[in-house]
């Protein structure tokens, strides 16, 4: 099998950052199959809001990944995981992938920067994040994507409400229970902070909704 590169929970996230096997071609390393397997299924379980899954599988994908003795690759993985994070509003600075982004490229270090609300390469960066701003989030049609730009934008203060409620639809049609609530959270801050209490009550039964507690 020749490698390629890949897509993961419906997301270009991981088609620009990781490594997997398409069919036809001699038969892909374990490690590689491993770590692909591994981090498809991390990112499902995140985004649900599974932790214990998630954390376990991708213990199981670094180490895969890490056998091969390539920092490179590993600083990738961070990478998928900081993003899913930003996707719903963790904001940590990727310190995992710190650690490795002297052995990363220049893509990988364009894309931590763009994470962390840094000065970045934009040519380096996916093309879906090219132009990145608020009028152009609903443009992106991969929903992983979609919801890290607007994490990033946010996190710079440019995301415009259409653009959280663009994120809110987005996490509600996938199912992805973590960053719906931390975007339903946005919004009902938004909604008090205008005086817009029934509005605010609804979201607040919204996430109750979510969360199980209705």
């Amino acid at each position: 099998m020749k490698l390629r590169k890949i897509t993961a929970s419906g997301s270009l996230l991981l088609a620009a950052l990781t490594l997997a096997a398409c069919a036809g071609g001699p038969v892909p390393p374990d490690w590689q199959a491993g770590a692909h397997a591994s981090l498809n299924t991390f990112s499902s379980a995140y985004l649900v809001g599974n932790s214990r899954v998630a954390e376990a599988e991708f213990k199981r994908a670094r180490a895969d990944l890490s056998r091969t003795g390539r920092a490179d690759l590993v600083a990738r993985a961070e990478l998928v995981r900081c993003g899913v994070r930003v996707a719903s509003l963790e904001f940590d600075n990727c310190p995992a992938y710190a650690a490795l982004a002297q052995d990363a490229g220049a893509a990988e270090q364009a894309y931590a920067a763009f994470l962390t609300n840094q000065p970045t390469d934009a040519a380096l960066l996916p093309p879906q994040y090219h132009g990145l701003s608020g009028s152009t989030l609903s443009a992106i049609e991969a929903p992983l994507p979609r919801l890290i730009a607007a994490g990033v934008l946010f996190n710079s203060g440019k995301l415009p409400p259409a653009g959280i409620q663009i994120a809110v639809d987005t996490a509600s049609a996938q199912g992805w229970r973590r960053p719906l609530l931390a975007w339903l959270g946005v919004q009902v801050k938004q909604a008090e902070s205008s005086g817009q209490q029934e509005l605010a009550a609804s979201l607040r039964r919204r996430i109750e909704l979510v969360g199980g507690q209705r």
